[in-house]
């Protein structure tokens, strides 16, 4: 016996274990990741450790730790530091150790 449940942005009906999401529930969540992925400009002071941009925020966060682990920056005893080398030192204020979180919101300012 086919079930309805009304979701947040449509219809969603189950039926014999299939699952159909009206139309206006993807275009919402399709919606949704599009800011993610609008390529940003790079600072000149970024572009040495993740390339020349512009590229999505998730691209850059993914070659900032490649970048990481490359150069084994990552702190060996409390992980969720991240010890600078010099190009890092420009992006990161000329602090030598941030913490991930903090790292996140010194390299945001460095996209536009």
């Amino acid at each position: 016996m086919p079930c309805t449940e009304q979701a947040e942005y449509g219809i969603v009906k189950v039926t014999n274990s299939k699952v159909a999401v009206n139309n206006n529930l993807k275009k919402t969540m399709a919606k949704s990741n599009s800011a993610f992925m609008k390529p940003m400009k790079i600072s000149e002071d970024l572009a040495p450790v993740v390339g020349k941009g512009p590229m999505p925020r998730s691209e850059v966060v993914k070659k900032l730790w490649v970048y990481i682990k490359k150069n084994d920056l990552q702190d060996k005893k409390n992980r969720r530091n991240i010890n600078a080398d010099a190009n890092l030192k420009k992006v990161f204020n000329g602090k030598g150790v941030v913490s991930m979180f903090e790292m996140t919101k010194l390299v945001s300012k460095h996209l536009s």
